[in-house]
């Protein structure tokens, strides 16, 4: 029964809010931070038990009275209305089993990248960043540049976003991999359509409970900065590239022109592209099935087509198309394509975990 199936999560809940309450951890901020979060991530659940149990009791309740000719119509309407809420219940439960994302709660690290189609491809990264925008406006989210390169005719080789609020990781956990657009670029004289593509990646941010870099593993390069900005760009060595050297991940930073606020800002997106490696060979160690919950994230793997003459959109990961791609990209209306990507891989876990 799936009274049984949410006992231990309730009495887990009540064990951490005792051990919350404890000297020994709350002089623990580590601890305290991590149990902290176990328990907020179990709260959903928890609700959801009180209710579950709420409503079966109405229904044996009500079961009861109906052997009571006074209290016979009554109880027909309790029990009618309490057994039309039970299925929708049992399934919000059965999704709140499934094993959580570590990392849904977490903000992230949006990283937008030109890939192959030269400046058109750069344009679409500018694109593809406003329509994010818009999409974070829409849900209440906090958007912070972390560092952007920009190229010749308005668009960008790269630029990294930090976005924080609620769900963020859950939300777009989903957009890493490549993103290619058809459209004809307004140079083009004879009307083709061209095809380039931009690469996205999704990094949570983590902190020092979730990951910690020996500073032994991290080498500091200082220099002067390039590219526009003055008499100081040229003067100050304020640009950083930090290296983790058992991984080889590099990040460089000059956006900041205090040579400390650029390594600051360095070490959090190292942090997070290491935090994100380690993590996608934990998937590999787990396979395929699990990989499917969390979205694979690989850069390499095509999971949408923008074609702009046919005002399509494409996810090819559960063949939706949806024709409405300037409404999407202009109003940021993502979830469109996000919650249906959600429920499907909620579905295929569901059978995978035999619910």
């Amino acid at each position: 029964m799936l009274l049984e199936k949410l006992k231990p999560f309730v009495e887990k809940y009540n064990e951490i809010n005792q051990m919350l309450s404890s000297p020994e951890i709350t002089q623990d901020i580590k601890k305290m931070t991590k149990l902290s979060r176990e328990a907020r991530s179990l709260e959903p659940i928890v609700e959801k038990a009180k209710e579950y149990e709420n409503l079966i009791q109405t229904i044996e309740e009500a079961k009861m009275m109906l052997d009571d000719p006074e209290m016979v119509e009554l109880a027909k309407e309790e029990l009618k209305e309490a057994e039309e809420k039970l299925p929708t219940l049992e399934e919000e439960i059965k999704i709140l089993l499934l094993p959580k994302d570590p990392n849904d709660d977490k903000n992230i690290f949006l990283e937008i990248r030109a890939g192959t189609g030269g400046d058109e491809a750069a344009l679409f990264v500018g694109d593809l960043l406003k329509a994010y925008l818009r999409y974070a406006d829409n849900k209440g989210w906090k958007v912070e540049i972390v560092s952007e390169s920009k190229n010749d005719v308005g668009g960008y080789k790269e630029i990294i976003l930090l976005i924080k609020g609620e769900s963020v990781y859950s939300k777009l956990k989903y957009e890493g991999g490549t993103h290619r657009v058809q459209r004809i670029p307004q140079t083009e004289s004879q009307g083709r359509i061209h095809t380039s593509a931009v690469t996205v990646a999704v990094m949570p941010e983590v902190d020092d409970v979730d990951i910690e870099l020996d500073p032994k593993d991290i080498k500091i390069e200082v220099m002067r900065a390039g590219g526009a900005g003055g008499q100081h760009v040229n003067k100050t060595e304020s640009a950083v590239r930090m290296t983790h050297i058992p991984t080889g991940i590099t990040v460089s930073m000059q956006d900041e022109r205090s040579q400390q606020r650029n390594k600051e800002k360095a070490l959090q997106i190292l942090k997070a592209r290491v935090f994100e490696k380690l993590e996608s060979e934990r998937l590999a160690q787990i396979g395929e099935a699990r990989k499917s919950q969390v979205g694979s994230g690989d850069r390499s793997e095509r999971i949408r087509t923008y074609n702009y003459p046919q005002n399509r959109i494409t996810d090819h990961r559960i063949g939706l198309t949806l024709y409405r791609l300037e409404q999407i990209m202009n109003e940021g209306l993502f979830d469109e394509i996000i919650d249906p990507l959600i429920a499907h891989y909620q579905a295929e876990a569901l059978k995978e975990a035999g619910l």
